[in-house]
């Protein structure tokens, strides 16, 4: 046996390329690529078709003298090929294209009395199949079918009767109507795979669309939550810019505004200045936690203490070797990070105003809750002043506004040669249990 030459191999593969590159070339997840697709290779089907149909009769014809009906048989063929080629890439309008299809199912017709074979069955399926593919609706195809398989099946009985003389007597009707039967009944089988692979590749399709809609809404999404994080991130990060600003920076000043004053003072009022040094280191020592805290968030770090812990540790350094006393009673709360800052800085800036403003030596903390409300209490016994003539400076503005923005309330009271008293009020925050109950 000859073995095929390297010739004949690169042949072949180049054979083979082409044919893939013919497949390639269409986008079968795009339905209207694949109709377009089904159109070039129904008509070339046909085309080979009717090749077939034509060397199968051509002995016959020659036989009996019929090249009359053969060249029919080329006309037909001829002008059905045109008709598809017309429908499939010429006519645009979906009237039209039903008048064509009228023109295939004539024709068709002509096929079976001219020819006989299963070719004109196959015939009859492409024409039918590319009704099927682009009919909008499923009662369209059952229509079309309901009315082209019973006109082949009784296209058949017609020709054979035709074809013994017009007869009754020289052919048995059975026979005749039992293959017309299987004729029909191999269209039924034609539809029903067509509209069943027809329903698969559809859903095939739908479900693709939406696994592509899923993966850009993915796409999106991520896109989305990138930009939260970053926004996220810079928000977190202008927030402790703003606290260091705010709690540290202001804190720094004070203790410079104090130390500068006790200097002054020192000759003049040793005690007075004492007093504004205790509170001027007071203050450094509150201004350097507020860093530590701030450096401690940015680094990523969370609150590793509860609160009653953090305000007890400020009630201690404030205490702890400066002469005041600090009396309270604190119960333990769960709330947020930026409630837990914030009530700390405020008994902070307390203690620092009372110090500083009020010359007080003694304080009073509580801090409770109290039904749905966390109540927060600071009075000092310092020299106060009268109402109406407070001064609601930077750090007191500030707690004001940052109490408003978590919901809750600050509020002074004062009397000249009573202290002074901060009262402050905060929702209290829930978190839901494995019930979803809130807690």
């Amino acid at each position: 046996m000859k073995k095929p030459s390297a010739g004949d191999k690169e042949q072949k593969k180049r054979e083979k390329k082409y044919f893939l590159r013919l497949f390639e070339k269409y986008d079968f997840r795009d339905e209207q690529q694949f109709v377009t697709f089904w159109k070039v290779f129904s008509v070339c089907v046909l085309v080979v078709l009717e090749v077939f149909i034509l060397l199968q009769h051509v002995d016959q014809f020659e036989e009996r003298g019929g090249w009359r009906t053969l060249g029919l048989i080329l006309g037909v063929s001829a002008l059905l090929l045109l008709v598809q080629a017309l429908k499939h890439f010429a006519v645009q309008n979906t009237r039209a294209k039903k008048v064509f299809f009228v023109f295939d199912m004539v024709l068709a017709g002509l096929f079976i009395f001219l020819t006989s074979g299963s070719y004109t069955l196959i015939v009859y399926m492409l024409i039918t199949t590319e009704y099927y593919l682009t009919a909008k609706r499923t009662r369209g195809s059952v229509v079309l079918f309901c009315i082209a398989a019973p006109l082949y099946g009784a296209f058949e009985v017609m020709q054979a009767y035709l074809s013994f003389g017009g007869t009754t007597t020289e052919v048995n009707l059975f026979p005749l109507l039992t293959g017309s039967i299987g004729s029909v009944f191999a269209l039924l089988l034609h539809f029903v795979i067509v509209q069943v692979a027809l329903a698969f590749y559809r859903q095939f399709l739908r479900l693709e669309k939406t696994l592509k809609e899923l993966d850009e809404s993915k796409k999106e999404l991520e896109k989305a939550y990138e930009v939260v994080a970053e926004v996220s991130a810079l928000e977190e990060r202008q927030r402790i810019a703003k606290d260091i600003h705010d709690t540290a920076g202001h804190s720094i000043t004070t203790v410079i505004m104090q130390t500068e004053s006790a200097k002054l003072l020192i000759d003049k009022s040793p005690e007075e200045a004492k007093n504004k040094i205790v509170a001027a280191n007071l203050q450094a020592k509150h201004a350097l936690e507020e860093l530590r805290d701030s450096v401690h968030l940015l680094s990523g770090g969370k609150e590793s203490v509860t609160l009653k812990t953090a305000l007890e540790n400020i009630v201690h350094e404030s205490t702890d070797g400066t002469g005041i006393t600090i009396r309270s009673e604190i119960e333990d709360a769960e709330v947020s990070p930026a409630k837990f800052r914030f009530i700390c800085n405020t008994l902070k800036e307390g203690i620092s105003n009372g110090l500083r403003h009020g010359g007080a030596t003694a304080f009073w903390f509580e801090f409770k809750r109290e039904g749905e409300t966390l109540r927060f209490l600071l009075s000092d016994n310092g020299k106060g002043c009268k109402l109406e003539e407070l001064k609601t400076g930077f750090g007191l503005t500030s707690m004001i506004d940052h109490a408003k923005s978590l919901g809750g309330e600050v509020k002074f009271h004062t009397e000249e040669g009573e202290g002074f008293e901060i009262t402050l009020t905060l929702p209290v925050d829930y978190k839901e249990d494995e019930d979803g109950k809130k807690n």
